[in-house]
């Protein structure tokens, strides 16, 4: 009877820490699960890009690029010819060949948007989008990497805990 009292509170003294952080975590809401996908190319029809845009598609919804339900990628609609993300040499310094989409969370290690990693790998956050990740933890938060289909030599970094998005370049291992 004394084994099974001593493994109770040994499993309960090991579940407070985690339990604590999936509330630091959600910061009081949850975000949606990561997307199943990258967004599609943006159509002829892209939306022109502007310095100071509403990202705001619904109340309630943050004013920087997001996820809307796991599918809909508000913001991610100016095409490829959008200045803010022409790079004169993509892919400068590789591919990332880590692995993409949600089976692929990463966990941020430190930095902040002018240089950031993950498992020995490095990034940037693209000069325009800095201002949509003022809220990132750069020690704590996950990631998820998906391939920018409309800007050659970005990439999509989802951040899991607040549902929004920025374009990264990776700047190699």
């Amino acid at each position: 009877m004394k084994l099974i009292q001593i493994f109770l509170a040994a499993a309960l003294v090991l579940a407070v820490p985690v339990l604590a952080q999936h509330e630091k975590a959600g910061g009081g809401g949850h975000a949606a699960p990561p997307p199943s996908r990258g967004p599609a190319a943006a159509k002829n029809t892209a939306h022109p890009p502007e310095e100071h845009r509403n990202y705001s598609d619904k109340a309630g919804h943050p004013n920087v690029p997001h996820v809307d339900k796991s599918k809909v990628w508000v913001g991610h609609d100016t095409g490829h010819g959008d200045a803010h993300y022409h790079l004169d040499r993509p892919y400068e310094h590789g591919h990332f060949t880590g692995g993409f989409g949600p089976s692929h969370h990463w966990h941020l290690a430190g930095g902040g948007p002018g240089r950031f990693w993950f498992n020995g790998w490095n990034w940037m956050v693209a000069p325009f989008d800095v201002g949509f990740c003022d809220g990132w933890l750069w020690d704590s938060d996950d990631i998820v990497i998906y391939d920018d289909p409309d800007h050659e030599g970005w990439y999509l970094a989802y951040n899991v805990r607040l549902g929004t998005y920025v374009h990264v370049e990776y700047l190699g291992a």
